[in-house]
Formats: structure tokens, sequence, C-alpha cells
């Protein structure tokens, strides 16, 4: 008997699994109502940020100040003509937008958006649920909806969407890869994978400072998760026209494009949550009044703030940065991000290990200082590898005809006079005969 509560209560996190039914009922709801309006007030938020990047107007006609633009685009998505290719696989074509839209909605309930609250006079946490291994879960239901992407690339029965889905592939197993590592250093310092339990962890110091280039790394790591500029290779129009959702039109393309903002809102609820203090009031906010404004409702507004800040460094990045080639961005992930997880994983176990020891902060900054000088100034006394120098170009004769038509000389080659060709001589003879008569 005690054998079996031990394994039952294992298995729950405490606060969560004494809701009443319909307590549970609203969350969901709300969930649901939250992602739909945070994603039609992205779309425009995007549209405007960006254009005031560029200097210009955005969407200022639909609605007050165009903020129902969105919700335009999505009615005339609705009502556009759904075609489906003759080569694709219907079956999976129509599953595949399914595949990747209904996992986006799951990531939010085990997100704490605040501290217990009353609802109708019913003590609660602004949670759906937490589970031991919440981060875990977000992963792997992460990892699922990109299934969504590379079966509507191979269901299309077209080159250029089976091309994005290969690419969505290799991007999903590098950058979750990297992404899951950087979820590492917060594990160690928290000891715990609950999300609950590692907001509770931040209350003097967020991770996102004492583990700032876990931080940065997931940041980067969020980007290429979810296919956004510049790391939008699997759907890159210069390259592969519109990747895996060439051929989708109409309320499934719609499917798709609310997919990929869903996600966009549950990267960043997952970085607030591991990096930025969950729903805690930012400093001096939080100091005020004893911490008056990390109860209540309060929390829920801390929360989505730093949710949108984080997608605005999305939309900034989109406005900024210019596509990577294919090969730049798996050199990236594989050579630079990886080995840059690694070392500092084992970093952040040293200190964790340090500090279990009892050493005090200072002395692990100054020792830890002191590695960092070393290995500068070591990488400084490395002599560079001196490239072998080029033999120098054999000067030779350039025939620009010699290909049947002309083009220029390449470096170190000598021009000589162009070769006329036959046709062209007996053309210019016929024209002066003609002239002379």
């Amino acid at each position: 008997m005690i054998a079996i509560a031990a394994e039952t209560t294992s298995d729950q996190v405490a606060g969560f699994g004494n809701d009443p039914w319909w307590i549970i009922a609203i969350k969901v709801v709300a969930i649901f109502v939250l992602l739909i309006l945070l994603t039609l007030f992205n779309i425009v938020f995007e549209r405007k940020v960006v254009a005031r990047m560029q200097h210009r107007l955005g969407p200022n006609r639909t609605g007050p100040g165009g903020w129902l633009q969105s919700l335009a685009d999505g009615t005339k998505l609705m009502f556009k003509e759904d075609i489906i290719p003759k080569a694709a696989d219907k079956v999976v074509y129509v599953l595949a937008p399914i595949v990747a839209l209904v996992p986006s909605f799951l990531i939010l309930a085990v997100i704490p958006m605040g501290p217990e609250v009353s609802i109708f006079g019913t003590e609660t946490r602004l949670q759906l649920t937490d589970l031991p291994v919440a981060v875990l879960f977000t992963l792997a239901i992460a990892s699922v909806g990109v299934y969504g992407l590379m079966l509507a690339g191979w269901s299309s029965g077209s080159t250029y969407p089976l091309l994005g889905g290969l690419r969505s592939t290799a991007q999903v197993i590098s950058y979750e890869l990297v992404m899951g590592l950087s979820f590492v250093g917060v594990f160690l310092f928290a000891g715990t994978m609950s999300t609950s339990g590692i907001v509770e962890e931040q209350e003097r110091l967020w991770y996102g400072i004492i583990l700032l280039p876990s931080f940065l790394i997931y940041l980067i790591a969020m980007v290429g998760e979810t296919n956004r500029a510049p790391f939008d290779l699997p759907e890159a129009e210069g390259e592969l026209v519109a990747g895996w959702g060439t051929e989708y039109s109409s309320f499934k393309y719609a499917m798709f494009f609310q997919a990929e903002y869903f996600n966009m809102v549950n990267v960043s609820a997952i970085a607030t949550t591991l990096f930025l203090g969950g729903w805690r009031a930012p400093w001096p906010i939080s100091a005020i009044n004893d911490g008056m404004f990390n109860t209540g409702w309060w929390p829920l507004l801390w929360f989505l703030g730093k949710v949108i800040l984080l997608i605005f460094i999305f939309i900034w990045l989109r406005g900024t940065l210019p596509r990577l080639r294919y090969d730049q961005f798996m050199h990236f992930c594989w050579k630079v991000l990886l080995p840059i997880s690694l070392v500092w994983i084992v970093a952040v176990a040293g200190m964790r290990l340090a500090f279990n020891e009892g050493l005090e902060r200072n002395q692990i900054l100054l020792y830890g200082g002191i590695a960092v000088a070393v290995l500068l100034i070591g990488s400084l006394l490395i002599p560079e590898k001196k490239k072998p120098a080029e033999p120098e170009p054999e000067e030779r004769e350039f025939d620009a005809f010699a290909g049947g038509h002309p083009v220029p000389p390449m470096p170190g080659q000598e021009f000589v006079a162009a070769r006329i060709p036959a046709a062209t001589t007996q053309t210019d003879d016929r024209t002066e005969e003609s002239s002379r008569a």
C-alpha cells in the first residue's frame, strides 16, 4: 500500500491534480483563446514593426489603426479555393496540417503564468498542470509538430516541397539537440525539470543572468526550431518557391501559418519560464511593497510582457539579417553552437560542484576569471597557420570567342584581338558590296 502511494506521488507535482473539472475546463479554454488572440496580435505586430524598420506604412486600413488586418487575412484564407495536386498522397496531404497544428496547443499546458489566484472563490494556480519532467515534455511536443512539415513536403508529390521537407528534417535534428543542451545548465542549478519548480528557484536571480551563454544559445536555437528568418531554409522562396508549403492553399495553408505563430509563442513562453523568471516581476518592480506585484493577477501581465518582448526579437531578426546559405546554417549549428554548448555544460557542472562544496561566489568568479584569462593569453600565443602561397597564374593568350560567345578574360590572362566569326565576315562583305552598288 505504501509503495503504491509513493509511486503515485512521484508522478505528480505538489499543488496540482486537485482542481475541479470546471476549473480545468476554464483553463483549457483560456489557453486556446490566448493562443488565438496572440496569433492575431503577432501577425499585425510583425507587419507594423517591419514596416517601421523599413520606413514605410504597415497595415492601417482594416479596423482601428489596422489591427484587424490579421482577422481579415484569416477570413480570406478560409474562403479561398482548396486545391489538392493530382500526384499528392491525399490522406497524408490532409493530415499534415493537423499534425503541425494540434501539438502546438499542448505546450502552454505546462507553462506557469502566475501564482495561486481565486477563480469564482476557488484557489488555483495559473497553470493547467505540471510534470516532474515538464521541460522534456515540451521538447517532445515540439519535435512532434515538425513532423507536419516533413509529411507536407513528402505528400505533395512535387520536387520543391520534398526538398523543403528534407531540410526540415535536418534542421530539427540539429537545432533540437542544441536546444536540449541549453536546458542542462538550468536543470543543474534548479535541481528539477518541473516548470513551476524552475520558476520558484528564480525568486532571487533569473537564470538568464547567471546562465547567460545557455540563454543566448537557446535564443538562437528557438529561431532555427521555428523556421523563422534568417533560418527559414525549409521554405526559402528564393530557392524552393515556398518549400514544404508550395502545394498548399486555403485553410490548410492557414493551419500551417497558425502553427508557426503558435510555436513562436510556445518557445518564447519556454524561454520566459526557464531564463527570465517566469511570471515574476522584473526588478525593481518586484521589490515594491514586499513583492505586491508578484501576487494576484499581476504576474500574468509580466509573463505576457516577456513573451511579447521575445517575439519582438523574432521580428527584429527577420527585418535585420539576410537568410543564411544552407551549408552555413548547418556549419553554425554543428561546429559552433554544439561545441560551445558542451564546453559550457562542463563549466556549469564545475560551478555547481563548487557551490555544493561550500566555495563562495567571489572565489568561484576569481578562479573562473583566472581560467578565462589563461585561455585568452594562450590563444594569443598560438601562432596563426600561414596559408601556402598560391602560384601565380600563367600568362596565356585569351580568346573571347573560344566558347562560341564573348566572355571577359580571367585575372592573369592576356586579351588578344577578338576573332571575328566567318559568318559575320561574309555578312559584312555583302553589306559593303551592296553599299557600293
